[in-house]
């Protein structure tokens, strides 16, 4: 029988001012530069994958390919949160986020420099294959260190706006690898661009090896987990010693909850940024810088919003900003894809900077809801686990999902039925989360 973790805190010495903004700021740019790195496999996969790495086919068979490949990377998330999970819960935040920058500034550099189809044969795909599974392990160690870091600093009262420093790498990353793409594309030809210039984004990953080796240095680890380490010491050699051993047994349930209440909000994410990318310019005839800068500057509002949100959760309660962040989606899904199906680029920048409000009021105080779900000793576990299971159900098949709908039924309504359904789920887990809340 499921029953929930508390969400109290344990109590510590409170850090000193300078060094919780130091370690903010560290957790900013781990997210922001891990997102980057995993967001520019994204806008290529749209823009160019399917015809170097997946030349044989219809240009759909490329794109469907090119866009397996991008959830293949989703599918390997759960398997870096489980084991940074258990590790970060044991052995500390700090060491495991170390590691997820380092396998992915390693992987995006290894994509940067892969050889294609025409140069090495069916050998391209596979590794292409395998260094996205690294990108996928790497950012699903990434988030619950990252997250953690910030919220596990954070003074009395201020979780929410704490963790949403984290939550900015999402939107940073979306217009950093818009900004590069868009730049990539701008100074060179069409021809230059497919053949060696989409490269120049994936090579920037070097940088993420640079931070993790700062934050290695100079970040010192939180002090929840150091006050949980005194408690697992104590219970080293009974059952409840094993972080993840202990979600499983008794808060699997609270798990995939907070997986149902989120899968919503990454789904229409990455329709948003890939999805929409590839219909765009494949389906409508849209000029594909034009669309990328729609997206940039669209990302550029939930830099506002997202600590917007988390600020009044702080406030308010988590839940009730979180649903109410998953009804807008619910309700705006059918009028985004009539404004997109006009062709029009301001009816896309509307259309799509109102969903983007509604998915920045859920992400603002997802990562303090997630942190409070569980205790310091099994957080990293749990919080991860929750993440990325919505990250599988909902990211990393929304692109591919997409695609087949449209294909299968040649209407874009498919796909805001697809989001509806998606919201129904959410709003389930999200009033259940909320009930064991109210019993606790």
């Amino acid at each position: 029988m499921d029953t929930a973790p508390s969400a109290q805190p344990l109590t510590t010495t409170a850090p000193a001012t300078g060094n919780r903004r130091r370690v903010a700021t560290a957790a900013a740019l781990a997210s922001a530069v891990e997102w980057y790195d995993y967001f520019v496999f994204g806008i290529a996969a749209a823009l160019v994958l399917g015809d170097l790495y997946f030349p044989a086919g219809s240009p759909s068979a490329g794109v469907l390919a090119s866009f397996a490949t991008f959830a293949v990377g989703f599918l390997a998330r759960p398997l870096g949160g489980i084991v940074a999970g258990h590790l970060g819960d044991k052995r500390g935040r700090k060491p495991m986020l170390v590691l997820a920058l380092t396998l992915m500034g390693l992987a995006t550099t290894g994509i940067g420099l892969l050889p294609t189809y025409d140069t090495i044969g069916v050998a391209a795909p596979v590794l292409l294959v395998v260094l996205r599974v690294v990108q996928g392990v790497a950012v699903g160690a990434q988030w619950g260190g990252a997250m953690l870091l910030a919220t596990e600093y954070a003074p009395e009262g201020k979780r929410g706006i704490y963790g949403s420093v984290v939550q900015l790498g999402v939107p940073i990353g979306v217009v950093t690898a818009n900004t590069v793409f868009l730049l990539a594309g701008a100074f060179t030809s069409d021809a230059a661009f497919a053949s060696w210039a989409w490269r120049i984004p994936f090579l920037a990953g070097l940088l993420v090896l640079v931070l993790a080796w700062y934050i290695h240095t100079r970040v010192e680890e939180t002090p929840e987990f150091r006050q949980a380490e005194q408690a697992l010491a104590q219970r080293e050699k009974t059952e409840t010693a094993s972080p993840l051993r202990a979600i499983l047994r008794h808060h699997l349930g609270t798990v995939l909850l907070a997986g149902g209440s989120f899968a919503v909000n990454t789904a229409t994410f990455y329709i948003l940024i890939t999805g929409v990318l590839d219909y765009t310019t494949r389906e409508l005839h849209m000029n594909r810088g034009a669309v990328l800068t729609v997206s940039l500057c669209v990302s550029l509002t939930q830099l506002v919003l997202i600590p917007a949100s988390a600020a009044l959760s702080d406030r308010v309660g988590r839940i009730r900003i979180y649903a109410f962040g998953a009804v807008g989606i619910a309700l705006w899904a059918v009028p985004l894809f009539l404004l997109i199906d006009t062709g029009s680029l301001l009816w896309l920048a509307v259309g799509t900077f109102v969903a983007s409000c509604f998915l920045s009021i859920m992400y603002g105080p997802q990562a303090a809801l997630f942190a409070e779900l569980f205790t310091p000793e099994m957080r990293y576990t749990g919080a991860s686990l929750g993440y990325q299971i919505a990250a599988v159900a909902g990211g990393g098949l929304a692109p591919f999902v997409m695609v087949l709908l449209l294909e299968a039924t040649g209407t874009s309504m498919s796909v805001a039925g697809y989001i509806i359904g998606l919201s129904v789920i959410a709003l389930l887990s999200i009033k259940v989360l909320a009930s064991r809340a109210r019993s606790r």
